[in-house]
């Protein structure tokens, strides 16, 4: 049983177009409050970079980030019906020359992704039953792409309140900011400055 729900894009090229979406019950889209926020804590890490929405869901993130100037974006989603609906609001919106929808489940893709050697930005949606269900899998994958990216990369994860950073690799690092019962948390990898 899908729901039909209508989200609309805050700001950049794309400002103001609708997206509707059937979302499944258990899907829930990024709020527009959140959204807003993520990208304001983002700044500059989106324009001219490659963004990855995972767990893309309606894909609204992804199409944020594509508003706002990042050079391509890869939309990672399990569901086809819901990646293929991704791929219609691209075409739609004349954008899909700049994104990838990879159908397929986040935590297999991760492990075989090639990090590019550019900095990059990761937006992770998990579905908030991973955080009860899959956590060990959850923090394997955070951690393994914390790893692989380029200095000056930045992951950032939604999750609900409950949830606390200090169960995350390099715990401390990680900037929480809360809305309501919905949290970011932004990671940064930093450069590492050569002592000579």
């Amino acid at each position: 049983m899908s729901m039909r729900t209508q989200l609309r894009i805050v700001a950049g090229a794309l400002r103001g177009r609708k997206l509707t979406c059937d979302v499944n019950p258990q899907v829930r889209p990024a709020p527009q409050m959140v959204r807003e926020a993520l990208f304001s804590i983002l700044g500059n890490a989106v324009p001219g970079r490659p963004f990855f929405d995972l767990f893309a869901g309606t894909g609204a993130v992804g199409l944020e980030a594509l508003s706002r100037g990042a050079s391509h974006v890869f939309f990672v989603e399990c569901d086809v019906r819901v990646a293929d609906q991704i791929q219609k609001h691209l075409l739609a919106f004349h954008v899909a020359d700049r994104a990838s929808v990879v159908r397929g489940d986040v935590y297999h893709w991760a492990q075989r992704w090639q990090a590019p050697l550019e900095p990059v930005t990761l937006f992770l949606g998990p579905p908030f039953a991973d955080f009860e269900r899959r956590l060990e899998a959850l923090l394997t994958l955070v951690a393994d792409l914390q790893t692989k990216v380029a200095p000056d990369s930045v992951l950032a994860l939604q999750s609900e309140t409950p949830f606390t950073a200090d169960a995350l690799a390099d715990g401390p690092q990680w900037d929480v900011r809360k809305y309501g019962r919905n949290q970011l948390m932004i990671w940064v990898k930093e450069s590492v400055v050569s002592s000579q």
